[in-house]
């Protein structure tokens, strides 16, 4: 039986090369790959929503859909009118680099993304000007590893950065359409 390859293997072998042709790069060095895939959970209307302050749901469900542990990002000053403190609890970050984020990525676009209720793809504007892509996921349970709530109120959202080594949106959004990421057609009516 043959070995299935992962996503970095395949386009560390294949891919990259075949990208490199595709935008006319010559130096292997310059074709645009994956530098790091962050993953983020606010918790600020989170905490409200539960009442309470206790974020240990949203912190294991991080870790189980990352496969690492979370670092807590605590508020650097108090501001009155969103009732914030300094050193509470804002939100929760995970990185990913290498083949784990390689593999993160795999699994959006394998797994997530066809468990997305009314899913009709990606849009094409979602890079900043330096060719970085971030999607938002306001119910959790779209990851299959992520613990189901017994109480509707413990759904948080996912938001996922995909950093990226390209110069510009172009090579950014050529890399992703590499990988297959499911981009919304040119020609698609928009609704």
């Amino acid at each position: 039986m043959a070995k299935v390859k992962t996503l970095y293997e395949r386009f560390n072998t294949e891919g990259k090369e075949k990208l490199g042709k595709e935008l006319g790069i010559k130096n292997p060095m310059q074709i645009p790959q994956i530098e790091k895939v962050c993953i983020n959970i606010g918790m600020g209307s989170y905490l409200q929503k539960v009442g309470s302050k206790d974020f240990s749901f949203v912190e294991e469900n991080l870790k189980l859909l990352s496969g690492q542990k979370p670092i807590i990002r605590r508020a650097k000053l108090s501001v009155s009118n969103f009732k914030l403190r300094e050193g509470s609890p804002v939100g929760i970050s995970v990185t990913l680099r290498g083949k784990n984020a390689y593999n993160f990525i795999d699994k959006l676009i394998h797994v997530v993304y066809p468990r997305v209720r009314d899913f009709r793809g990606v849009k094409r504007g979602i890079f900043d000007k330096s060719g970085n892509c971030s999607v938002g996921f306001p119910d959790h349970t779209v990851f299959p590893e992520a613990v189901q709530p017994e109480d509707s109120r413990k759904i948080h959202g996912v938001e996922v950065t995909i950093v990226t080594t390209a110069d510009n949106v172009d090579h950014a959004r050529a890399l992703l359409e590499s990988f297959d990421f499911p981009f919304k057609k040119l020609n698609a009516p928009t609704s």
